[in-house]
Parts: structure tokens; C-alpha cells; sequence
């Protein structure tokens, strides 16, 4: 172009959409401009991005989740990593009874359970337990699912069917790995727990949180655990949650306790959507140390526990917060202990022993056919 004339040179000025955003790239190598210049004008980024952004992949997982462990923790897990929603569907008491054997947990504590983990977006209550036709419809009409997703692990229906065949047949399903080493059959059927060493993870927090403490032992965690975290968690910014050993649970409720050991324990508790932080292998006693170490501002227990006692020893663990005013004893939403969930087992364990038979069955058949599963 020579001096004097109208007009722009420029190499390329282009406008791309990239993943519902803009990129606006003018790889400009000479641009010379000597009078007005039109250039057409680009709708706002907003409604571009409005135009192009992509519906929120949305997966279902269902499941009876009773005696929620963190075998079922991962799973939820491993199903939201496949999506960006997840909804769970809570099998109803009476399907579990037809199906597997009366439940430990009742369709409440499950739900309150399930509602709890951190990776949950929205449950529907009462769901199936096999798969129909009609019931994917509505999962795919009605709530938008895009996926169905469960473990490797075989689920087969009384007449020996899998309650997954349909969701499979329509290219809708998708397999995440299974949890190892850990299921409602083995806590049921466990006599003892291992011991793993010390642990204690450094706090992230800010100077000017508000910290509320908790401790126990979390053992066969459950809705009354779940609750009361909620409630501690509404009293500051951060709940930070104390787990005590095996050896100081086993000297406090005697040698048959835990029954899950600790590493099992802080895992189920790290997954509950109250909890901020946790201390694996909390002392006992809450020592003045312990309340700087942490900058804790609230130090709370239920009224509800395994063993009150404590209260009128003179080694009361909580002593030095109650000296220092920030001791707050909680009312606790449900009235459910460890204990409670044992005598449930007891109370049921010819029910229990006849489901634990045939699912050794079919824990068998599926170790011999295993495969390997990308979780993809």
C-alpha cells in the first residue's frame, strides 16, 4: 500500500470460539492505517459464551448404602470424577429386604448419610433396585442423566440377572474399580481391627477462623456421627475433627473396639461434606498446647456418646477447655451410637449370616472374572 491511500493492511484478525469462550487473535504483522477503517462488529463475550457453553454432564449411581463406609465414599467419588453432577439413588428399605436381607440402617439414616458425602449433588429417595425400563426413562427424561454408572463388582438380581442389563444395552453405562478390602459384609462379619501408627495433619487454616474442634472415635460411622458434625461445622468457619487411636478407644471401651480400625475411621469421616480438616490419631486430653497449635476458638461434644462418664472423672479430657470458657456441649439431633448400629447386627444375625453366605457366592465369581477397569 503506498503512502497516502485509505485503507488497512494486516496479515490475519480473526475471532475464534474456544470451549465456550472467546479468543480474540490478530496475528498482525503490519498493520498501517491512514484513514477510517470498518471492521464488523463481534457479538458481546457474554452471549457467545451463553451460546456455546455445554450442558453439565450429569451421571447416576444408586446403591443401598447401608452402613456407610468409605468403600462407598470412593465409589461416589470415582462416579462424580465421570461427570459434573452426580446424583444417587437410595434404594428403599423394602427393596433391600426382597433383594439382599433386612438393613442395618433405615432409609432415613442412609439418606442423611448419602446427603452427607461431599461429592453428592442431589438424591432421589426410594429408588429401584434393578434398573427398568420405565426407571431409566425418568432418569434420562426427567432428571437429565447422561450416564449410569457402577462398580465392577457383579449386582445381580435374586434370579440371577444383572440389575444393570438395560442401562448397559442403551450405551449409557459406565463401570468405575471397585473399593478392595472393605464392605458392609466385612464390617458385619469383623472381630478385630488392625493398628496403624500416629498420624497428624497440618491444619489449613487462616489466622482469623473461627475453629471449632470435635473428637472421637467415629467408629462404624453413621447418621448420629453425620449430624453432629453438621451442627459443630455451623458454629465457625473451619471443623476441625480429632480421631483417637485404636489402643486409646480399645483402653476406654474395651479391647473388642474399634471395629474399624483408624485409617478406615478418618477416611469415612474426610469424606463428609462438614468436615475442613482432621487429626488422624488425636490425643485424648485437649490440651492447652493443642488448642494454640490450632488457634481453636470452640472446643463442642454431643450429649450423646458411647461412654459420659468422663464428665465426673478427674482425668476429664475436656478440663482445660471448660477452665478456658470454650467447652460447648452440643444437643445431639439423633440418639444413635455405635453400639446402637452392633445390637442392630445382633439383633438380625441369622438375616445377616444367610445374605454374608451368598455374597461370599458371588464375591468368588467375581474375582475369578475379574478385569481391569480404567475408570473412563
Amino acid at each position: 500500500m503506498e503512502a497516502g491511500s485509505s485503507g488497512c493492511s494486516a496479515r490475519t484478525l480473526a475471532a475464534c470460539v474456544v470451549g465456550g469462550g472467546i479468543v480474540l487473535g490478530a496475528s498482525v504483522l503490519a498493520l498501517h492505517l491512514s484513514g477510517p477503517v470498518s471492521i464488523p462488529s463481534l457479538p458481546p463475550v457474554d452471549a457467545l459464551r451463553r451460546r456455546f457453553r455445554r450442558r453439565p454432564v450429569r451421571v447416576y449411581m444408586d446403591g443401598c448404602f447401608d452402613m456407610m463406609h468409605y468403600g462407598h465414599c470412593n465409589a461416589l467419588r470415582q462416579a462424580r470424577a465421570l461427570g459434573d453432577e452426580l446424583i444417587v439413588g437410595v434404594i428403599s428399605d423394602e427393596e433391600i429386604k426382597a433383594n439382599k436381607g433386612p438393613p442395618v440402617t433405615p432409609m432415613h439414616e442412609r439418606m442423611i448419610m448419602v446427603g452427607a458425602v461431599k461429592w453428592v449433588d442431589d438424591i432421589i429417595p426410594d429408588a429401584p433396585y434393578a434398573i427398568t425400563e420405565d426407571f431409566m426413562n425418568k432418569l434420562f427424561n426427567e432428571y437429565n442423566i447422561d450416564y449410569i454408572i457402577h462398580g465392577d463388582d457383579p449386582c445381580l438380581l435374586p434370579d440371577g440377572t444383572d440389575a444393570y442389563a438395560l442401562a448397559k444395552k442403551a450405551g449409557r453405562y459406565k463401570q468405575i474399580k471397585r473399593t478392595e478390602g472393605v464392605s458392609t459384609t466385612d464390617i458385619v462379619g469383623t472381630n478385630s481391627a488392625l493398628v496403624f501408627p500416629f498420624l497428624l495433619l497440618q491444619c489449613r487454616v487462616h489466622a482469623d477462623s473461627r475453629i471449632v474442634y470435635i473428637d472421637g472415635a467415629f467408629d462404624l460411622f453413621h447418621a448420629g456421627h453425620v449430624e453432629i458434625l453438621r451442627l459443630a461445622r455451623e458454629l465457625g468457619d473451619f471443623l476441625l475433627v480429632g480421631i483417637h487411636t485404636d489402643q486409646t478407644i480399645s483402653s476406654t471401651r474395651g479391647r473388642h473396639r474399634p471395629i474399624m480400625n483408624l485409617h478406615e475411621r478418618s477416611l469415612s469421616v474426610l469424606a463428609c461434606r462438614y468436615v475442613d480438616e482432621v487429626i488422624i490419631g488425636a490425643p485424648w486430653d485437649v490440651s492447652k498446647d493443642m488448642i494454640t497449635t490450632f488457634n481453636i476458638s470452640l472446643v463442642v461434644h454431643g450429649t450423646i456418646a458411647e461412654n459420659m462418664d468422663f464428665m465426673q472423672d478427674d482425668s476429664n479430657p475436656y478440663a482445660v477447655p471448660m477452665a478456658m470458657g470454650i467447652y460447648h456441649r452440643l444437643e445431639s439431633p439423633l440418639d444413635i451410637t455405635t453400639s446402637t448400629i452392633i445390637r442392630r447386627i445382633v439383633a438380625n444375625h441369622e438375616a445377616y449370616q444367610k445374605r454374608n453366605e451368598k455374597k461370599e457366592a458371588s464375591e468368588k465369581k467375581y474375582y475369578e472374572g475379574k478385569r481391569f477397569v480404567n475408570g473412563e
